[in-house]
């Protein structure tokens, strides 16, 4: 069990393999969502770890493991959160900043409204592996709604988000840790009740909340780490 929302498996693919200077284990490490062992939908590739001798350990893991990590986890539901006033951290997200880029937001009230952000991944994050490191696209979606005084919520509108990032890894304590970094952010207008507007104006205030709320959430997770085999 990696969390509440994953479980890896690792099983052997092969008898290990003896030789007088090293033992070598052809291990399949599949991650999956909790209590729901599913078939990925990626092929797993045999490679090979390249002749070392300086360390009593090497482990390597190819680009599958973290497919099927990214898999389990979009399966799950992880990608998707919420922003509310009430959990933001840094400033308050309310109808007034949205009202002052776009004029037809402050037509909801006189006084401002809170406002929660909806995001969601809207397909399965694409990982490249790197060495020490693995970039991750995401394709995803933003909506934007006012909370009204009844406690209803009015949809404002939804931006498309592409997010590319690269997560650098480590281990620590028997665990395969990794650390976010946030590349680089496009956003475009998907839907508008509010009529159009340039999106550039809003790309700062968008991008300081992902990076201020959803960026160390995530390496808050992502620092609990993966156990090893």
């Amino acid at each position: 069990q990696i969390d509440d929302l994953a479980e890896v498996d690792y099983s052997l693919r092969n008898l290990p393999a003896v030789f007088r200077p090293f033992i070598d284990l052809d291990l399949k490490g599949i991650v999956f969502p909790a209590g729901n062992y599913t078939d990925s939908p990626y092929v797993a590739a045999s490679f090979t770890i390249p002749d070392q001798s300086d360390s009593m350990l090497y482990l390597a893991f190819s680009e599958y493991f973290f497919q099927t990590s990214s898999f389990a986890y979009y399966t799950a539901g992880a990608f998707n959160m919420t922003i509310a006033e009430e959990t933001c951290s840094y400033f308050n997200i309310n109808t007034e900043i949205f009202g002052s880029i776009i004029p037809e937001v402050a037509k909801y009230s006189v006084t401002p409204n809170p406002v929660m952000l909806k995001l969601m991944a809207t397909e399965i994050p694409i990982i490249s592996l790197e060495q020490d490191s693995f970039t991750v696209e995401i394709q995803g979606s933003m909506e934007v709604l006012a909370v009204l005084p009844d406690s209803t919520t009015q949809s404002l509108f939804t931006m498309n988000i592409a997010a590319n990032t690269s997560i650098s890894l480590n281990i620590f304590d028997q665990k395969l840790m990794g650390s976010l970094c946030l590349n680089r952010l496009q956003f475009s207008l998907a839907h508008s009740n509010v009529g159009s507007f340039e999106v550039l104006l809003l790309e700062n205030i968008l991008s300081y909340i992902l990076q201020t709320e959803v960026i160390p959430s995530a390496n808050a997770k992502l620092s609990k780490g993966f156990p090893l085999p």
